[in-house]
Order: C-alpha cells, then sequence, then structure tokens
C-alpha cells in the first residue's frame, strides 16, 4: 500500500492567560486556539509486522523520542493492535516557535493510524491519548477553533466571527528556539490574569473590551529573555495588534489582504522565517473521527 499524504496544521494562541497555579506545580490557563492552514506533512503507511518506523528523523532527536512515533506507540499499546506504520514528516512549521507542530504532527498520526489500523476510537477517546503525549495535542485532535481552560485540557468549540477566518495571519519566527519549560519557571511570570468569560468573546458587544483585556502572559518574559523575540514583536507591531503565539518565539498579526501579508514577508527582518495562512474552520482530518458528544461540533 503507497504512503498517503496528510496534513498537520499549525496553531496560534490568539491570546493566553496564566490564572493561577495547581499544587502539583501545573499552570491553569485560559486560551483561544485557531488553527492555520500552513504546517507539516506527514507521509503514513501501514505496516502488518507491528514495526512503528520514523523514516526521516530530525537531527540529533532518536526516532523513538520522536513524538510521531511516541504517538503510534500509545495508540498500540491503547488499543492493543497489532498493526504499524511508516511514517515521513516533511517539517514546514518552526520548531520551537509555539506554534505546535510536534503535537499537530502527533495527532495528525492518531487520526490516521485510528483510520488506517480500524480501531474506530471516537475524538475523545484519541483526546485522551494525545494528552499523554503533550498539553497541546488534543487541541489538534478536537479539531476546531477552541477555547482553552484548566492546563489547556478543558476544551470549547468557539465560532469564530467570520471575520476572523477571512484575516490573513502572517507568521515570524526568529532564529530561537524558546523552551516552554523555562517560561513557566520564571519568577517573574504573571500568574494571577483575571479570568475572561468566554460569552463575553461570543458577544459582539462585548467583544471590544475582550480584546483590550486579552493578551499573552508569557510574552514579556520570553521578550526580556530574548530580544530577538522583542525585536521582531516591536516591528510587527507597527502592523496591527501584533502578538506572540504560545511560549514563542514565533509572534503573527492580521492583515486584511494576501498583498499586506505578501509584502510583511518580503520585507520580515533579518534572521527571520515567516508565511502567511488563513483560519481554519475545520482540521483537514476532522470528519476522520466520530464524536462520543455530538455538542462538541459548532454549526
Amino acid at each position: 500500500m503507497d504512503a498517503t499524504a496528510y496534513s498537520a496544521p499549525c496553531k496560534i494562541n490568539l491570546f493566553l492567560h496564566i490564572t493561577g497555579r495547581r499544587a502539583d506545580g501545573y499552570h491553569t490557563l485560559q486560551s483561544l486556539f485557531l488553527l492555520l492552514n500552513h504546517g507539516d506533512t506527514l507521509e503514513i503507511r501501514p505496516r502488518t509486522d507491528g514495526q512503528i518506523l520514523l523514516l526521516n528523523p530530525l537531527p540529533g532527536v532518536p526516532a523513538e523520542k520522536d513524538l510521531t512515533v511516541r504517538a503510534a506507540r500509545a495508540l498500540q499499546q491503547a488499543s492493543g493492535c497489532t498493526l504499524g506504520a511508516e511514517i515521513v514528516c516533511h517539517k514546514r512549521t518552526p520548531m520551537g516557535g509555539g506554534l505546535g507542530g510536534g503535537s499537530s504532527d502527533a495527532a495528525t498520526v492518531l487520526l490516521t493510524l485510528n483510520q488506517q489500523w480500524q480501531l474506530g476510537y471516537s475524538r475523545q477517546q484519541l483526546m485522551h491519548i494525545g494528552l499523554s503525549l503533550g498539553a497541546d495535542v488534543p487541541v489538534f485532535i478536537f479539531g476546531q477553533p477552541a477555547w482553552a481552560e484548566g492546563v489547556g485540557e478543558q476544551l470549547s468549540a468557539v465560532a469564530l466571527p467570520p471575520a476572523m477566518l477571512e484575516k490573513y495571519y502572517v507568521v515570524i519566527t526568529p532564529q530561537v528556539e524558546v523552551p516552554t519549560a523555562q517560561i513557566f519557571a520564571h519568577q517573574a511570570l504573571t500568574r494571577d490574569s483575571k479570568p475572561l468569560r468566554i460569552a463575553d468573546f461570543s458577544n459582539g458587544a462585548n467583544s471590544g473590551a475582550f480584546w483590550r483585556q486579552a493578551r499573552n502572559d508569557m510574552e514579556a518574559v520570553v521578550c526580556e529573555i530574548y530580544p530577538q523575540v522583542a525585536n521582531t514583536l516591536a516591528w510587527l507591531k507597527q502592523y496591527g495588534d501584533a502578538r506572540m503565539s504560545g511560549s514563542g518565539a514565533s509572534v503573527f498579526v492580521a492583515v486584511d489582504s494576501a498583498e499586506k501579508a505578501d509584502a510583511l514577508i518580503a520585507n520580515r527582518p533579518e534572521n527571520t522565517s515567516g508565511f502567511w495562512a488563513k483560519g481554519l474552520k475545520y482540521h483537514p482530518l476532522f470528519a476522520s473521527v466520530a464524536d462520543s458528544d455530538e455538542a462538541t461540533r459548532q454549526a
């Protein structure tokens, strides 16, 4: 059987607030995730001998530690399936950028092998397996714009205004990788942001006030430690309400035309990479798995 190519879209955090810290050390947060129509592509082919093979491992990363292999192994273990898989990952999402590239790759492996191995797992079952691999994996299996709470695992579907989906999101990444754990551990990190209400986001009359309060609590700490991020963000803020995604290093801004997006990419600061993309209403593999609770789907 020939390998088929599957999309692994990246994400941006439209805002990210740290609202507290639990006794176990994990931080509680609020965030709004938007998937973009840009990301990695995975070729995945089932095997009958149970082996999980990553045919193009990343330099310096043992295949067994790669999230794609770990995802396939986790699905094998959960299901008892004796089939295997061959995986090739074509990377386009910057690593260490706060765009969820590795997590998205893992989610695509789970969604695809659930089909190829004919397991019939529901979306919620796959999200549970995904959470064991990383906090961001479930949002890609959830597969639509999502309001996140808890440690990021409590997801609610959000119907974004059409204008937000029609924007052109310009994403610029300086040549630095930001370790998420370092930012979460930093003494200066804000950990007591007042929780926002999803009802205010959804209410057009209150949305302006909502966005004036919304920010990325990690942004100030990252910019203090990594001047490359601070400089790139300052440059992008000339063109709109630029923000950092996740724990960085990638920053983004929404513009209203492909021409403006192309111009920003062409004129971006030195030592950065960049792309623009549109928001996704649904993950390309959304329909490949059934919901055990149809309330997770937004019309």
